[in-house]
């Protein structure tokens, strides 16, 4: 592979293989070759250095996304002529048997046969012709498969395999998982991947992983358990907002309001964690579980329409609000006094709950409080504002989401289920 020609370059155009056919008809096949079909919008090309740029620029000038791959050769390219003979050679002094795991071909994109991949011909044939990798999950997905597995050191093809499989409207009934994920850990990637493929429905070996059980399981009774308690039920304190001299305010968040004696300002108090709000779990940015923006304007506009004033004005976030693993965080959404607009400043504080001795344990501490967002709050606006009474509105531009959340993931913006709203 070393002998072959340096000065090829490749890139990844997000555009069908007709499209990207149409193109290269006026360059030479001598000079450029489609590389790769990744999935339906995304085409790899492969050749000479100044052939490649010219049909990248091309491309970027019309708003097509391109992508430059970092390689050593134009692979898959007439680059690779030069050495197929020797290659070729090579591969015919091997000894081929008969393959006992059934394949599908990215140099065809069908089930290759034996005869295919006993013949050094076709092993000669995949450096120079093209990879479909679409046409082989094609292939798998007609074939019943539901389930793919990236064996690898990232998850491009994962992505990749989303792509194809979202043009078979199959997207929500199949899984794609990789295995291994750059800059994650691997071995929590790798336990991850398999037990996601085993509630997919694929059977594990988990003894080969977990080797033999040390201990001999005992068999449970046929019959149903029976059971007689002695402990004492502990007597009910008054441990709702009214019993303890609040007021309820029936928000997911905020739990009870408290009016200031002698002054008009108000109190909102919350305790948030990963365990009584598990959907924030979904809100992960670079590593760390945060409470999302939104949900700061969301408690200030609850604190506002508990007194007449609902309107966000302004609010500026100073500090995230991190969530703990374990334990939670106290949250007071203070509201001040009315000035002679109607309007009040509002301020959202937060502190952790200490630990006790077995560890967090909800209790409240004399930590000090963090002030997390200031903003302003004014009364309602009586203005009937502009509507949609269109949908889509004029002139608008659908953008496409494609692996909109796996570049995100990228990026440090890792988005569940309970986030991915677009």
């Amino acid at each position: 592979m070393q002998a072959a020609r340096h000065d090829g370059a490749m890139a990844a155009i997000q555009a069908s293989e007709e499209e990207v056919t149409a193109a290269l008809l006026p360059h030479s096949q001598e000079r450029i070759a489609i590389a790769a079909l990744n999935s339906p919008h995304n085409t790899v090309i492969s050749g000479d250095q100044d052939t490649v740029t010219a049909l990248t620029e091309a491309w970027q000038a019309k708003g097509t996304k391109v992508r430059h791959l970092t390689v050593s050769h134009a692979f898959h390219s007439p680059h690779m002529d030069s050495i197929l003979d020797e290659f070729h050679q090579t591969a015919a002094t091997i000894t081929y048997h008969k393959p006992h795991t059934p394949l599908v071909s990215t140099l065809t994109g069908r089930l290759a046969t034996t005869e295919e991949l006993t013949n050094p011909h076709y092993w000669t044939d995949q450096i120079r012709h093209t990879v479909r990798f679409t046409d082989a999950l094609t292939t798998l997905h007609q074939a019943g498969t539901h389930t793919y597995l990236e064996i690898g050191p990232d998850a491009v093809l994962t992505t990749l395999t989303h792509d194809t499989l979202h043009t078979h409207d199959t997207h929500d009934h199949t899984t794609a998982l990789p295995l291994l994920r750059r800059n994650h850990d691997e071995t929590r990637t790798l336990i991850t991947g398999i037990t996601q493929a085993y509630t997919a429905g694929l059977p594990v070996d988990w003894p080969a992983y977990l080797g033999n059980p040390t201990t001999t399981p005992t068999p449970l009774p046929t019959y149903a358990f029976q059971r007689e308690r002695y402990w004492l039920d502990p007597v009910e304190a008054p441990a709702d907002a009214e019993g303890l001299g609040l007021k309820a305010v029936g928000h997911p968040i905020l739990g009870a309001a408290l009016g200031l004696a002698a002054r008009d300002e108000y109190v909102l108090t919350s305790r948030v964690s990963l365990r009584t709000h598990p959907w924030l779990a979904d809100h992960v940015i670079l590593g760390t579980t945060l409470l999302p923006g939104t949900a700061f304007i969301e408690l200030c506009a609850r604190a506002g329409d508990q007194v007449g004033t609902p309107g966000v004005e302004d609010l500026t976030l100073s500090v995230p609000l991190v969530l703990p693993e374990r334990g939670g965080v106290q949250v007071q959404v203070v509201v001040g006094e009315a000035d002679d607009t109607g309007r009040r400043g509002v301020e959202v504080y937060a502190r952790p709950e200490q630990d006790g001795p077995d560890g967090p344990d909800g209790t409240a501490g004399d930590g000090a409080w963090t002030l997390h967002a200031r903003g302003r709050l004014a009364p309602a606006d009586t203005s009937t504002g502009e509507t949609l009474t269109a949908w889509p509105p004029a002139n608008a531009q659908e953008v496409s989401l494609d692996g909109a959340y796996d570049r995100l993931t990228d990026l440090g913006y890792t988005y569940g289920p309970a986030f991915q709203g677009l």
